[in-house]
């Protein structure tokens, strides 16, 4: 793991900062050349890249410090203003919901604006979680004997801490400590390949499916399907039904992605 990249100095480029601004800039690109394809103004694109990212940090920081509400008791400053603790659903949620008031008060479609929005998007998840693979900060999965078996030791986030409240893994090694070479399923690299290749479905389509939203409605699917598969091999904790969090999360956006396709798929 290369949780730092590039250190000049003070200067330091971080392997997780630059993916996350390399999935923005690429998102951002691919939102502008299809606002010019579908005739709106592609200046809208900077503008919903900057709502996007000051609500996605805003929502993934409130998601995760109600996760971890305890810890954020104890040391509310610390946990709010850490750099670390960045949930993708709070931000996607808020994200959405901010761009689409945007757009009402501007009177421009929102399912328009959200069809443009669905390719990159689902390409520059699939890039930031290179980011979270280079930083090594617990987003990897189980111990695994496969060939691809990744050692995460030095991220910032080690096995040895991330497993502490896994007994299931835990009791598996003496003392019920994983050692911090073990290796564990890289899952964002998996996240990222399958993002990769659903995006270009999405690419494919996109200029044949209609009406409007159907796209966005198609993204609702592919991305809560990839993240309710994937989290079967991480090492979140269950919440309800042997899911976790996300897992709830994604089963929400493929109903809803169901039922927005079939509910427009009814008009002419």
């Amino acid at each position: 793991m290369c949780p730092r990249l590039l250190q000049i100095g003070p200067f330091t480029v971080y392997g997780y900062g630059l993916m996350l601004a390399v999935g923005f800039i690429l998102g951002s690109y691919l939102l502008s050349s299809e606002l010019k394809r579908k005739g709106l103004d592609q200046n809208l694109g900077n503008t919903i890249t900057l709502i996007a990212l000051v609500a996605g940090i805003v929502g993934s920081k409130i998601l995760f410090l109600i996760e971890d509400w305890s810890y954020f008791l104890a040391d509310p400053i610390g946990m709010a203003f850490s750099p670390s603790g960045l949930t993708f659903y709070g931000g996607f949620l808020l994200a959405t919901f901010s761009i689409y008031l945007y757009l009402k008060k501007r009177s421009i479609p929102f399912f328009s604006v959200a069809d443009a929005i669905a390719p990159g998007l689902l390409l520059a998840y699939g890039i930031a979680r290179i980011g979270c693979h280079l930083a090594g900060d617990g987003d990897y999965g189980y111990p695994t004997s496969l060939p691809w078996g990744t050692d995460y030791s030095n991220g910032t986030f080690p096995p040895s801490i991330a497993f502490r409240n896994v007994p299931e893994v835990a009791r598996q090694f003496p003392g019920g400590i994983i050692p911090d070479n073990t290796p564990l399923h890289p899952t964002p690299v998996y996240e990222f390949l399958i993002c990769g290749i659903l995006f270009w479905i999405l690419w494919r389509v996109r200029r044949t499916i209609e009406p409007e939203g159907k796209l966005f409605m198609l993204y609702l699917m592919f991305a809560g399907g990839e993240r309710f598969a994937i989290e079967f091999l991480r090492i979140n904790p269950r919440l309800a039904l042997g899911l976790s969090e996300a897992q709830l999360i994604a089963l929400a956006l493929i109903g809803l992605g169901l039922y927005g396709w079939s509910a427009l798929s009814k008009k002419p």
